[in-house]
This record gives C-alpha cells, structure tokens and sequence, in this order.
C-alpha cells in the first residue's frame, strides 16, 4: 500500500500517561500523527478518586480499590481511544526514586572513559564492558540507596548527563542510576495488569511533570529566553533552571543546604535572570510553608504561570473535556507520561 494513502497519512500514535497520587488517577491521553509529527492533541483527560487508606506514601495498601479506579478510569474514555493501541506509563513518587550521578573515571578507574551508552544497550556492547559496569552500578545504588541490591529496580546509563545533573557544561562521562525499591514497580505493574492496562514504562513524577512544561514552555514561552520549571509534590520543591533548552542547575527543597524556600530559589537563579517561571503540581501545598506563586515571582523577579493542559488542548476533537483538569497544574505528571508514550 503506498504510503500516500490519505489514510495512512491521517493515522495517529496513542499514548497515556496514569499518575497514581492520593487525589486519585489521573489520566491523560494524547495523540500525534504517525506520518509528518505535527503538534501533540489530548484526546482525554479524566481523574478517578482515590480512599485515603488506598495508599501509604509510595505504598500501595488497598490494591482492589486502585484497581477499580484503573478500570473506571479507563472505562471512561471515549471510544477512538479504547479501541487504539495505547502504550501506558505511571509515575513512581518522586521522593521513592534515587537519583545518582557517579564520574565514570570513579567508578571504573582503569577502563577507558566512553563518550554514551546505556544500561540496556547490552546488543551493542561487543566488549562486553557494560556487563562488566553492571555490577558495580548495582553496588553503587545499593550503597547509596541503603537497601540490598535484589530489592532494587535499576536502570543506569553513561554519558555526558549534565542535563539530568544539573551540571550543565561538562563533557566528562559519568554514570547516571535511577533507583527505587522493586517492589513499587512490581506492585504497579501488577495492578495495572489486573485492570487490564499493560505498562510500558515507570517513570519518576517530578520528571514527567517536566517533560510537560518543557512542552508547554515552547509555545507559551519566547525562544532561548532563560526560564524556571519548578515542580511541587508531597516530598517538596523541585526546581530546574533552563538555558536555551539545557538545564543549568537544579533544586530541591527542603534540603540541608537550604535555610528556607527562598534561599533556595536564589540559588536556583544563582544571579541569572529568568523570563519566566512555569509551577507545576498540587499548588495549595505551597501554603504549607507560607508561600505562593506571587512570592515565587517576588523571588525570582518574573511573571509566574501554572502549567495548564487548555492551551494545548484541541477543541475539535468532538469530546467534552473536564474544564477543572485543563486547568489543573497537577496534570502535568500525567501529561509527560503520556508525551513519552507519543514520542517512544
């Protein structure tokens, strides 16, 4: 069949992104055309309550409750997406995933520092080294995370990773491991599976929610102008300080290092000025270190947006959609899920 099929020119990849939290399930459904890209058009977006009981911090205690709101949830979207081949993602709570970056020359002093690779990238590893880094990652994260190896989920991988370690401007190779205990990931997947959705990918919330407002950022937002991301959850503040589409420093409060939410974002900022702040997450959980979203711009000295799903939103899909999550900055989790279905 010719690839100039109408048709085939008009099919699109489906994707969804399920965030778990204890406001409920949130899901958001996105589509891009196969052929040509084109701009991403959300095709549902739906939240399903949760019981207070029905988790714990990142554990699952009432599984039959999250699996009924996994089936309500998905049981509600419209049918183009029931019938299409979705690939699903769910986000781990950021404060249950480790995140360390290790110089590769530290790790593995006598081997030869490599430009890339990765964890998974065993079929084009004919040296066989990254099986050799495999244990000695797995002994990293033990160390770091406190926990025995064989209760870790990890993945790793080797590069110039200035953009995840807020280290932006250095090419020296290093090991980037992401960690959290299996059994969050297994109870995940098994949940999912038992409402009949089968997970692609676990990915750490704070990041899917950046992945979102880095989306929005290029459209709201001037090209190459300075900006602040920043993501509020129930382990705190996450902040990312973006320079012509690179991350150049990174946040998180509270932390040690910082007296209060103000230092911390003056460290962010660390002088530069930024064109705009967008803020991400459960918003009223700024009130709980007295502060709001005009005190972040009072701090940083710009205008600061909540990240929306409406301006991205396409009003001729022929579904309704729910106007409160359009403008919920909670969504964004669920949205960068979905984006790395779509763009996987």
């Amino acid at each position: 069949m010719s690839l100039l099929n109408p048709l085939l020119l008009g099919a699109r990849r489906y994707a969804a992104g399920v965030d778990v939290h204890a406001r409920g399930v949130t899901l958001v459904v996105l589509s891009q055309r196969v052929f040509g890209g084109g701009p991403l058009r959300i095709e549902w977006l739906g939240r399903v309550p949760l019981a207070n009981e029905v988790l714990a911090g990142a554990e699952i205690v009432d599984r039959a409750a999250l699996v009924a709101a996994l089936q309500a949830a998905f049981g509600a979207m419209p049918r183009v997406c029931a019938e299409a081949s979705l690939r699903c993602a769910m986000a781990l709570p950021t404060g249950a995933t480790l995140m360390a970056s290790v110089p590769f020359g530290r790790l593995v002093p006598k081997v030869p520092t490599l430009p890339g690779g990765s964890g998974a990238a065993g079929a084009t590893d004919p040296s066989g080294l990254f099986t050799q880094l495999e244990p000695l990652v797995l002994a990293e994260a033990e160390r770091v995370a406190g926990i025995e190896r064989h209760e870790l989920a990890v993945d790793w991988r080797v590069g110039p990773l200035a953009l995840d370690c807020g280290v932006a401007g250095t090419q020296e190779a290093r090991v980037m491991i992401a960690a959290t205990a299996r059994a969050y990931l297994e109870s995940r997947i098994e949940c999912a599976a038992m409402a009949g959705v089968a997970l692609c990918a676990l990915d750490d919330e704070g990041h899917a929610a950046l992945r979102a407002m880095r989306h929005a950022a290029s459209f709201e937002l001037p090209p190459h102008e300075p900006w602040v991301a920043l993501w509020v959850g129930t382990d705190g503040v996450h902040g990312w300080f973006i320079d012509d589409d690179s991350i150049t420093r990174t946040m998180r409060f509270p932390a040690l290092e910082h007296a209060d939410l103000v230092e911390a974002l003056r460290d962010l900022a660390d002088g530069d000025q930024a064109g705009c702040a967008l803020v991400a997450g459960d918003l009223a959980l700024l009130h709980g270190v007295h502060f709001s979203l005009a005190d972040i711009g009072d701090v940083l000295g710009c205008p600061v947006l909540p990240f929306e799903c409406a301006p991205l939103a396409d009003a001729d899909i022929g579904v309704a959609l729910d106007g409160h999550l359009l403008h919920d900055p909670a969504c964004a989790v669920a949205f960068g899920l979905a984006m790395r279905g779509v763009h996987e």
